[in-house]
Formats: C-alpha cells, structure tokens, sequence
C-alpha cells in the first residue's frame, strides 16, 4: 500500500516518522509524497499545546474526507497525553501512541485484513529503557536529525509533555556511533542530535550530552553535530569546557528562555532564574568563539501582568538572541497553570506577541550584521535560480550566486553584507 505522512511538532516527531516511513518499506509498502495518491495517511500528532490538538483533530477530519476509503492512522503524543480524546476521533481507523511504535505494521496489516477499527494506546511505564529503532537514511541530504533521547522529568506548570514520553531514557553510545556511520554512508555531512530533554541525555546511564556528541562524530564524513533545544540550568562550565574541545561542534545553542521575568519563570517551574541565564550566556561566549544563542520564548502566561511581560521584553532585548521562537501561552487541561484564575485575554496574547516579535527580528538582524567580515565554513543545502543556500557553524544564513551547485559542500567563506541581509 501507498502511505503519506503527515508531521506535526518538533524535530523529534519529523526522526520518529522518517523512522515509521522506513519501518513500513522494510514491510513491503511505499512512501508517497502526496496524499492524493495514497492508501492511506499516518498522522504523527504533536500535543505541546492546545493549538497542537486542534491542528491534530483537524488533520484527521480533513484527510478522512480526501480519502473517504483510505487507512487513517492516528499516532503520536496526542493520543499518548489523552487517549481518550484521541479514541473519540471516529474518523481514525488506527489509533496508537508513542510507547510502541514498532507495532505499526502490526496494526496496518490487522485493520486491512479485518476492517475493524485498532484503538491501542500503551502507556509508559516507570523504569523503561530507550526503545526507538535505529534509522538509516533522511529524507535531507545534507542534514539529519538523530534522536538520542527520550521523555522529561521536568514538569513545568503548563506542559503534558512529561505525560506523553514518559521518564528519561537515553540511546546506547554504541547505537549512536552506528547510526551515524550509516548517516555518513549516505552523504550526510551534518547530524543534529534531538531528544525531549536533550540536556537530560545519560542521566539515567551515568554518561552526558558530550558522550553523545562525541560518539555521533566519530564516523569519518561526519563534519558537523548540532543540538537541539536544551535546558540552561544542564549546562556547567565543564559542559562547556568539553564541548569546546570537539572540532565537530556547532557553536549555537538553542537555550529554552519561556520568560524574561523571574515571576513568570517561578510560576512555570523554570529551573533557573534569569540571573542565571545572563551569567551562563556570558559563559558560553567566553568559552565558545563566535557562538549564536537562539531561543524559545512564551508571551501571555497565566498570570502575566504588563510589569512582567515588559521585564521579559526588556530581557530579551538585552541578551541579543541570534533568533528566537515566539510563541503565546496554550491553556492545556490537567496542569498546573491551567487553574490559575487570571488568564491573559487571546486578544492581549496577540498584542504581546507582535511586540516580542518585534524585538526578536531586532535582535536577529542585530546579530546577523556581526557576522559581516568573519571567516566562517557554510554547509551548503539548497540549490535554485543560480543561489546556493546554507548555513555556518552558528547557523547564520547565507546565500551565495554561483555557477555552481554547491549543495553538500562546506565552503569557507569571508561573509560579505550581500551574502547575508
């Protein structure tokens, strides 16, 4: 049968389908690009927040009506948080979660022979062990995710996260160093390590994230490991230290921030204060030449007064994020957050995020105008009307007019203002 996939949600959702897309090769189906010209479609849904569910609950009503006979299977951190939200979307045929996602050709194979609708949601349990197939191939030519991790102990007061992957569980070293062997076969130069707290990475195995990044540059090809989002109250100066000892390391660090103000962050459970955050920026820019701090920040969070959301305004203004994610607060039913009383109007979210957009393109351009006149290595990945595309160690975008076809090619370059604005 023809499958198309449909992704929602972050970079360890896009690995866990381009390792579902390989699972259902090996078991004799096709991967299409399109859902015209599929059997059926393998929805991946993401939870992290309320818009997350409707997007979900709308993919599925939408693909059912493309394909009225096809196969809708419904999988993923949704139906994982709230199975039985996920059993009430009639218009899955399949519905699974994240637990065991080496059953999905099990399921396929099961509902094709019988025609009976599979609701099979297994829920994580205390104490297991990184299960997630290795993948061999990506659907990228020049970069590819791995993940390296699994589930979250953090538990801020607005995330399910936690519920949806479960405890801590880190990939084998030896899994890794082979995963990336395979990904250099393949041409990769570039691999981004990924997991849902990748700062947690060997807390449970006694190693920690530079074990990792060190394993995954070990195969010969491999030029460049990059990080996913990470914790800053993880990262110590011997973090750093050994980080800055690997020739392989990209020197950008996407450090969660989720506020500028230091009443927000303790009604969230961030576990830093943002005295800590200014100090460990500093720290990663003493210690690591020329390196970019990218982020992820939260407006109108239950409870954010003018006075606070100003303060994270001012905050982020002044760290001078290379770029940063700006997103408003999701309610979501069963946390913490969700029972304060005052809630920031949809209208006053919308009005504060314009604002911190704002500053974040400040920031950015800012940031972009330092590059100027640096010598810097730029993997190149995109091709198109006589432009090469690609993006230095610290992950500035260039472009380049050429001739040529750079793409899969790391070019050093004297970054010039037309390469880069």
């Amino acid at each position: 049968m023809n499958f198309y996939f449909y992704t929602l949600g972050c970079k360890v959702n896009q690995y866990e389908s381009q390792m579902l897309a390989e699972m259902l090769i090996s078991a004799g189906h096709n991967i299409v690009n399109t859902p015209q010209n599929a059997d059926g479609v393998i929805i991946n849904s993401c939870t992290v927040t309320a818009e997350s569910d409707r997007k979900t609950r709308q993919a599925v009503r939408r693909f059912r009506r493309l394909l009225p006979k096809g196969i809708i299977v419904l999988l993923g951190c949704m139906p994982q948080a709230f199975p039985t939200d996920a059993e009430a979307l009639l218009e899955a045929d399949i519905v699974s979660g994240n637990s065991t996602p080496e059953r999905l050709p099990e399921f396929i194979e099961k509902f094709a022979e019988t025609g009976r609708r599979i609701v099979d949601v297994t829920p994580h349990k205390r104490g297991e062990k990184y299960t997630t197939p290795a993948l061999c191939n990506f659907s990228e030519r020049t970069r590819a995710f791995m993940k390296i991790e699994d589930g979250c102990d953090r538990y801020c007061t607005y995330c399910t996260i936690p519920k949806a992957r479960g405890d801590i569980r880190s990939r084998a070293l030896s899994d890794i160093e082979k995963e990336a062997e395979n990904l250099a076969r393949n041409g990769f130069v570039e691999i981004v390590l990924v997991g849902i707290n990748l700062t947690s990475y060997g807390k449970d195995t006694g190693l920690d994230i530079c074990d990792a990044v060190r394993a995954a540059a070990k195969p010969t090809g491999i030029k460049r490991i990059r990080l996913g989002s990470l914790e800053p109250d993880h990262i110590s100066d011997e973090t750093l230290e050994k980080l800055a000892e690997i020739p392989e390391f990209c020197p950008q660090f996407h450090l969660a921030l989720q506020s500028g103000c230091d009443a927000t962050l303790k009604r969230m459970n961030r576990h830093y204060d943002t005295a800590f955050y200014r100090d460990l920026v500093g720290r990663i820019r003493a210690k690591l030449q020329n390196a970019s701090i990218t982020t992820d920040i939260m407006v109108g969070f239950a409870e954010e007064s003018e006075k606070e959301f100003a303060e994270s305004l001012a905050f982020y203004k002044e760290i001078g994020f290379a770029r940063g994610h700006v997103f408003a607060y999701s309610r979501r039913a069963g946390t913490v957050a969700a029972a304060l009383k005052e809630q920031v109007s949809p209208a006053e979210k919308e009005a504060r995020a314009k604002l911190m957009g704002a500053a974040a393109k400040e920031c950015e351009e800012a940031f972009v105008k330092t590059q100027i006149g640096k010598t810097a290595a730029v993997l190149f990945e995109t091709y198109k009307g006589g432009i090469n595309e690609g993006y230095t160690e610290n992950y500035t975008r260039v472009t380049l007019k050429s001739s040529e076809n750079l793409s899969g090619k790391i070019v050093t370059l004297t970054l010039t203002e037309e390469m880069l604005l």
